[in-house]
């Protein structure tokens, strides 16, 4: 039976831990590998630290949605509520503008993550949502039951 666990919270830094701790205890429930769960850690961390950096750019109220799910596999997804070229135009930036100083920090952060998500996390996709306006970060691990 598939379990889905939702969370959502304000745009503020100190909630992103709280963000991994519950990742990680979910994913432990849904049987991923012990050597997999810093992975998973490191990945919600930053996922969540994107998001927020994001909303905070834009000056977004809304909540960012991490929703994780253990259905034959552990999914995790993280949703920002930011203009979709913010979110997704940072994935591409070359190393040489990543060191340029007029880059603002929240913008170094979102592509900084980006680049630190695709180097531990195999199953990563980076989409626009279905509805509205933002981003989703999914994420897969196996499960070994």
């Amino acid at each position: 039976m598939m379990a889905t666990v939702r969370l959502s919270f304000s745009p503020a830094p100190v909630h992103v831990r709280t963000a991994r701790l519950v990742g990680v205890a979910v994913a432990r429930r849904a049987g991923v590998r012990e050597d997999l769960l810093d992975e998973v850690r490191l990945a919600i961390g930053e996922a969540c630290t994107r998001a927020v950096a994001l909303h905070r750019q834009y000056g977004l109220a809304d909540q960012v949605l991490v929703e994780m799910s253990d259905g034959g596999s552990y999914a995790v997804r993280v949703v920002d509520r930011a203009p979709i070229e913010a979110g997704i135009g940072l994935t591409a930036l070359p190393p040489d503008e990543l060191a340029n100083e007029s880059l603002t920090d929240e913008a170094l952060t979102t592509g900084v993550g980006f680049a630190l998500l695709a180097g531990f996390v195999e199953d990563l996709q980076v989409r626009p949502v279905d509805v509205g306006i933002g981003t989703e970060v999914r994420m897969v691990w196996p499960v070994g039951r």
